[in-house]
């Protein structure tokens, strides 16, 4: 496989800008927001749900290529392999605006559920205080087709995402295009999605520009191969033949019989879908013939006849010699969606002016179940009259407007007194990072906090108004990047809309201090909340959320901030004995871990032990130097 590239290591980070402006250059009904990386529809109808997708570059043509009416309405582009920001995907929201609701639609990675995550909350916290219509309605739909990682090893965070989510996306942008409600678009999204399996193969890594190849060995062949270069569930030795690899995949994609899998059944009477995926390295010549051999051992073994066939590259690992199988079973989505088989086919076979997508002309045909399925609902049905909305603003999504006010001078009492107590843990964090993770996260602290720090000389606090306040830590806080960052992001978004809720619901109650506190620890409590909706991580899996989930159920219990820091330094304290069971972490051995306080844990606590300190709450502080 060729690990050369026209384009030096130097140039790698060129490469998005520029594939993505050659994308809109070639193809006027799209365009570039170039900053933000996100290509959206030129002719996107506001009166519609949209439908918007992203992730990282090197998967060409996913997402960018998808864009059009009747696909996707914007994507959001991250670097190679790497999740876009949530800047990014709030950009993508803005240029793809709906009076129904926006639809979040990617691929069941860490990264992608974070950003993704964190735009919808601070969309969410932007809508608290706007009466646009639809502007409140964000859902996320994260693809979980893989089936090379059984249901013990991916019970608390899913399964991966692969190239079977091609399936969803262009059923629902279709359903979109046509007038579905936003209920009935995610209800839609779910259920194919829940009725998807994938399995990827591949020769070899692919070569990322920038970064040095790791090659697999001739004789062996991946089973169960990401879109990231990731390690297989087999690796294949000495090279099996292509009916002993296909045989393998299609095993554990139909195999009733596998405890750890069997996540779709296909019976042989049911209409299915089946996309052979090249990851980017293969010829058209060698996918055709793969495409062949798995039809012939799926009618063979299973009985299985697609109803309808493509091949080709629709998600790619940049070139990586290797290629997908995806099956969608459309009987059983439509049965678990309330619609018929051929209502979804006409939507798969829908056009669109999306230029990755192959416009061919559906077969004329009655399916099996035609007469079978279930006719109520939503099949036959017609685009909805809406009228048009308003433009909405494309400022940033924390509005201007003071609300909830504090005293500002105890409010920049308490934040300086925060970032100072995080900043001088520095040495500590780091020092723990470097056997738990990377090392990255005492000098990601110390530079959030120093920035706020910098925000405070420039009058963040000055307004007297928390939410106000909250909107700049939260732009901030959009500069910290990593998954701590995207957590802080999160939370902070989280407890901003809850705040403004209460603020618009109840604003002359907030003259009362006892209204206002109440406020506070229920929207902490609210905040929390959101954030289990994005992460699997719990009290247990020695993370940040060991101090962030029993600190919010403390102080809503009690109303006492000093009993829950206090409860927090004791939590944070306790991670040392903790197995790690996400994250880098969970590689590292257990002796690693002992005695070692897990890092973002404890940058929580130092920053809630300062807070209690900077509003004059004497709080006895655990002693980080006996660790």
């Amino acid at each position: 496989m060729p690990t050369r590239h026209y384009f030096p290591s130097t140039a790698a980070n060129t490469l998005v800008p520029r594939a993505l402006r050659a994308l809109t250059a070639a193809n006027p009904h799209l365009t570039l927001e170039e900053a933000q990386r996100v290509v959206s529809h030129k002719h996107h109808d506001e009166s519609r749900v949209s439908i918007i997708g992203g992730g990282g570059s090197g998967h060409e043509p996913a997402w960018s290529g998808f864009v059009g009416d009747g696909l996707l309405s914007a994507a959001a582009c991250g670097d190679i392999f790497a999740s876009p920001s949530a800047s990014q995907v709030l950009a993508a929201m803005e240029t793809a605006p709906s009076a129904k609701g926006i639809l979040l639609l990617i691929t069941n990675y860490t990264g992608d559920r974070l950003h993704f995550g964190l735009a919808a909350e601070k969309a969410r916290a932007k809508a608290a205080l706007s009466n646009a219509a639809g502007s409140g309605r964000i859902a996320i739909v994260a693809a979980t087709d893989d089936v090379s990682i059984g249901r013990s090893q991916c019970a608390r965070v899913g399964r991966r995402g692969l190239p079977g989510h091609i399936f969803t996306m262009k059923i629902l942008g279709s359903a979109a295009a046509e007038g579905w409600s936003f209920e009935e678009c995610v209800r839609l999204a779910e259920a194919v999605n829940a009725q998807t399996v994938s399995i990827g193969s591949a020769l070899d890594h692919c070569s990322v520009p920038g970064r040095q190849h790791q090659s697999v060995a001739e004789d062996t062949c991946i089973i169960g191969a990401g879109i990231h270069n990731e390690p297989g569930r087999r690796m294949l030795t000495p090279f099996p033949s292509v009916d002993e690899i296909i045989k393998e995949c299609l095993g554990l994609l139909c195999d009733q019989n596998d405890p750890e899998r069997a996540f779709v059944k296909l019976d042989s009477g049911d209409e299915v879908l089946m996309l052979i995926n090249n990851y980017g390295g293969l010829s058209a010549l060698e996918l055709g013939a793969l495409t062949d051999e798995v039809q012939s051992q799926l009618a063979k073994r299973y009985g299985v006849k697609p109803c309808r066939t493509m091949a080709g590259a629709f998600e790619t690992s940049l070139n990586a010699p290797g290629f997908s199988i995806s099956l969608a079973n459309l009987s059983a989505a439509a049965r678990q969606c309330a619609t018929t088989v051929p209502k979804l086919l006409e939507l798969f076979d829908r056009p669109t002016t999306a230029v990755s997508w192959p416009n061919i002309v559906a077969p004329s045909r009655t399916t099996k179940a035609s007469t079978a399925q279930n006719t109520n609902g939503v099949n036959g049905r017609h685009a909805h009259q809406i009228q048009e909305p308003e433009k909405r603003p494309t400022a940033d999504i924390f509005g201007a407007e003071g609300g909830f006010p504090v005293d500002a001078t105890l409010l920049e009492s308490a934040v300086r007194s925060a970032c100072k107590a995080a900043i001088s843990s520095e040495p500590h964090l780091t020092k723990w990072d470097m056997i738990m993770g990377d090392g990255d996260c005492g000098e990601a602290v110390k530079d959030l906090c120093e920035a706020v720090l910098r925000s405070l000389d420039n009058g963040a606090a000055s307004e007297g108004s928390l939410l106000s306040f909250l909107g700049i830590l939260g732009q901030t806080v959009d500069e910290m990047g990593g998954t701590l960052g995207a957590i802080f992001g999160i939370f902070i978004s989280a407890f901003y809309a809850a705040l403004a809720r209460h603020a618009n619901q109840e604003s002359p109650s907030l003259k009362s201090s006892e209204n206002a506190v109440e406020h506070l620890y229920l929207s902490v409590a609210s905040a929390v909340q959101s954030l289990q909706g994005h992460t699997p991580a719990r009290e247990g899996d020695r993370t940040v959320m060991d101090v962030l989930i029993p600190f919010a159920d403390m102080y809503a219990t009690t109303q006492d901030f000093a009993a829950a820091v206090k409860l927090a330094g004791n939590k944070a304290l306790a991670t040392r004995w903790i197995k790690p069971s996400l994250g880098r972490a969970s590689y590292v051995g257990d002796a690693a871990t002992r005695e070692v306080p897990d890092p973002g844990a404890w940058a929580l606590y130092e920053i809630l032990w300062g807070l209690g300190q900077g509003i004059g709450m004497d709080v006895p502080r655990v002693n980080r130097d006996d660790v």
